[in-house]
């Protein structure tokens, strides 16, 4: 330690914060009211005036592309505000048309598509089910009619008595000519008469040979007749089957004009419908002995109702999208944005080991539903599940949705499958996310841009003012009042305000989480009603406040508790050359808490390089590297601007087993490496935050409140002693929100709070010896803390250059005695 410094009576109480500067408090004693329950209600859009003019613009932009994406961080309250605002936009707008899938009677595989005004869907479905329930009764009842029958007997008698009368005169021909027409099993055979009797085969040889030719050519002209009314036969009962088969017509047609009449008229101005009946009847016409089997099976007690649903599918109607209950147009939230959830799916019955599917199967998705209005998606589950945002895009771009199996779309499988026509569609995608996957869709996809025009970015925090501060109070009554919560008396909202400005880490701001303000509402509810009280009170949100850090309080108190044990080695009082106490923040989750951590530093002869052993061994992060390499320019530009830095140091964190990240500590890392060169200690009562630039400049760090409170609870458990102490930057005192425990001990001068705006000014305050600024001679005043730097850089300079000029002449000599000699 040197002892040619200069203590000098460094005036702390310039640096040091009076106890107003670290918490900013509320007032609201120009809002006149008692409890929320006298405030007005505030919109809950407070704050978002930006996010919701672009929301306003997506939703009245009817062009291509300009679909919106909702952006921010989690609890802004996107989903909560985006809902309301699609909610009151949806009802000024027409409700969309119904949307079915018909039974394609010319190509089964590809059923069609069935445009109807809203409600009708539904309507048509029932009165198909209706038809078919009434023509399953009427015809096989006509069919089973007295007049069908006669008629139908009459087609009967009527052919056979066209073929009896063809074989009579046949028959009466043959007698004529004494030949008989026998019928037998294996058909008709011929035989002479002779006296009315049939002749034997003996009986016939017995004739004279003249005779036996006659009768020969007799029989023969006879077989010819016969032949040719036999190939008659088939003629006449082709004949009498059509006649049938008209008779069938007739009937079937009689029936289903009855009720297809009916139809017809309810339908009759949407054409569509009219030529769907029009199919249905003639396929219905074609198949009636379907109808008539499903009329035989009833009566021998084989019915059951899935005939109606299987047997007869294709005359029904599959209602796709059903708006007959939607008012304006449907505003859609798909938790679970899968490809069959998003395009929708063919599903499949199982039977007998096969699976089937018609039109039925097919099941809507959410850009069905959608159609016509707005669909509500999680940017972050539509990447996550496989191929949907791809479907989805897919389908934005062709303004149709069209449903097909993903192994058909991969090309996985060639079975053959229902190829429904595509619905065409007019839907308002509106994405939520956070800033960073909006970037990164922005950045990497192509068709984003094109896709998702409107950005509507949520904003973090308001400005704290006292029309601000209102406002708050009016969104604090709305809130209460809408989750039917007990009134928040004044206190109690301006304790929340100033919560909600620690939440932000900035005693200037407001924090607009409405997930966070919502939170501590209903717990401060719930502690207020757990004290019997009638309404919640300063000391309610204190409790909801302390009973949230208690609950996750737990790995803070552990790792404090090493330091207070004595396992993790943190000096809260005395000198040390080289070893300062730095401020870091530990994040688990939405819970931070402040862990002091000890630094040291040593300094030696060397090439101008300083080494950060986290990084050496891979425990630093890219930006408290990037700190540390600060130092190094800082120190050759102060010290060595027109020399070479003759030094190496070595920095690290002591007793450090994890990543270490950020350049917070980057001042205190520099403060150790100058009291290691100057040989100056630093008092250990005190311990440091702040980035530092390479002019030496303290810049603004995050989670100052935290930090400051780890430090003072590690020395309030060891007992206040009044000389410890945090500096921080000065940019830093305007996010000062800290706890009151924290202020009561400062404004009872046991504990202090310093700020800064150089090295120079935070090396004074750490060792009470005066930085020392350069005088016209370019030199620094001795004893300063800066001339001791610059007189140890000097000294490395001069030892480099003794060693250098050594180093020189040895080698001279070495080269010297080894010329070969002439």
């Amino acid at each position: 330690m040197v002892k040619n410094t200069v203590p000098q009576n460094i005036d702390q109480d310039n640096f040091k914060l009076a106890v107003e500067s670290l918490y900013h408090r509320c007032d609201l004693s120009q809002l006149p009211f008692q409890t929320t329950a006298d405030l007005q209600s505030e919109d809950q859009h407070l704050g978002q005036k930006r996010a919701m003019d672009a929301l306003k613009f997506g939703i009245g932009m009817n062009h291509d592309g300009y679909n919106l994406f909702v952006l921010g961080s989690t609890g802004l309250g996107k989903n909560t505000t985006v809902k309301k605002l699609l909610a009151s936009e949806s009802v000024t707008t027409e409700t969309p048309a119904d949307w079915c899938y018909i039974n394609n009677f010319t190509q089964h595989y590809n059923p069609l598509i069935l445009k109807l005004p809203a409600g009708y869907g539904h309507r048509l479905q029932l009165d198909m089910l209706q038809l078919l329930e009434d023509l399953l009764v009427a015809i096989p009842a006509a069919f089973e009619s007295d007049e069908y029958r006669t008629r139908a007997l009459a087609i009967q008698d009527e052919y056979k008595q066209k073929e009896m009368l063809a074989f009579r005169e046949l028959t009466e021909s043959a007698d004529k000519k004494n030949i008989a027409i026998l019928r037998t099993p294996g058909g008709y055979t011929l035989g002479p008469m002779k006296d009315g009797k049939v002749l034997s085969p003996d009986e016939f040889e017995k004739l004279e040979t003249k005779e036996q030719d006659e009768i020969k050519k007799v029989i023969d002209e006879i077989e010819n007749e016969l032949i040719q009314t036999i190939h008659k036969i088939p003629v006449w009962y082709k004949e009498n089957r059509e006649r049938i088969k008209a008779l069938n017509r007739e009937i079937s047609e009689i029936v289903v004009n009855q009720y297809v009449t009916e139809l017809n008229t309810k339908y009759s101005v949407l054409p569509e419908v009219l030529n769907f009946i029009d199919l249905v009847k003639k396929d219905i016409i074609v198949n009636v002995n379907e109808f008539r089997k499903y009329g035989a099976e009833k009566e021998s007690g084989d019915n059951n109702q899935q005939i109606i649903l299987s047997a007869f599918s294709k005359y029904q109607v599959n209602v796709l999208v059903d708006n007959s209950e939607t008012k304006g147009a449907p505003v859609i939230y798909e938790d679970n944005p899968s490809y069959m959830n998003l395009i929708g799916r063919i599903e499949h019955i199982a039977q007998y080991g096969t699976l089937l599917t018609d039109f039925t199967l097919i099941k809507a998705g959410a850009l069905h539903r959608a159609n016509g209005g707005y669909l509500v998606l999680d940017a972050r589950k539509v990447l996550m599940s496989p191929f949907s945002w791809e479907g989805l895009k897919r389908a934005l771009h062709a303004h149709e949705v069209r449903i097909e199996s993903l192994e058909k779309m991969l090309s996985l499988a060639s079975t053959t499958s229902l190829q429904p026509e595509p619905v065409p569609i007019n839907v308002k995608v509106v994405l939520t996310g956070s800033r960073l996957l909006y970037y990164l869709l922005k950045q990497y996809d192509p068709e984003f841009v094109l896709l998702f025009k409107v950005a509507a970015d949520f904003a973090e925090d308001i400005e704290r003012n006292d029309e601000n501060s209102e406002l708050y109070a009016r969104l604090i009554a709305s809130l209460q009042k809408e989750n039917e919560l007990a009134p928040f008396n004044k206190n109690a909202v301006q304790r929340i305000i100033e919560h909600c400005s620690r939440l932000v880490e900035d005693s200037e701001k407001l924090s607009l989480h409405m997930g966070n303000l919502l939170d501590l509402l209903r717990e401060g509810d719930y502690w207020a009603r757990q004290a019997g009280g009638q309404e919640i009170s300063e000391d309610d949100i204190q409790k909801a406040i302390d009973s949230r850090r208690y609950r996750l309080d737990q790995i803070r108190e552990r790792v404090h508790e090493q330091v207070i044990r004595g396992n993790y080695l943190l000096d809260t009082s005395g000198e040390k050359v080289a070893q300062i106490n730095a401020l870091s923040v530990i994040q688990l989750g939405d819970y931070t808490f402040g862990r002091p951590s000890r630094i040291t530093a040593t300094a030696r002869l060397g090439q101008g390089k300083v080494i950060d052993i986290e990084r050496e061994v891979e425990l630093g992060g890219s930006i408290h590297s990037k700190g540390v390499m600060i130092l190094s320019s800082y120190l050759a530009n102060r010290y060595a601007k027109d020399q070479p830095m003759s030094l190496s140091a070595s920095l690290v964190f002591e007793q450090s087993y994890g990543l270490v990240e950020g350049d917070s500590a980057s001042a205190a890392e520099l403060c150790a490496l100058l009291s290691a060169l100057a040989d100056i200690p630093i008092k250990q009562n005190f311990s440091v935050t702040g980035s530092v630039n390479q002019y030496g400049e303290i810049q603004t760090i995050g989670g100052v409140n935290e930090k400051i409170e780890g430090f003072f609870d590690i020395c309030n458990a060891r007992t206040l002693t009044g000389d410890q102490a945090v500096v921080i930057p000065q940019s830093n005192v305007k996010h000062l929100m800290l706890r009151e425990d924290v202020r009561e001990a400062v404004k009872q001068n046991r504990f202090a709070i310093y700020s800064v705006q150089t090295i120079d000014q935070m090396m004074e305050l750490l060792t009470g010896v005066s930085a020392g600024a350069k005088d016209k001679t370019n030199k620094y005043p001795e004893g300063t803390v800066n001339y001791q730097v610059q007189k140890r850089v000097d000294k490395l300079n001069k030892l480099r250059k003794t060693y250098a000029a050594e180093h020189k002449a040895r080698e001279h000599d070495f080269t010297r005695k080894n010329e070969p000699k002439s």
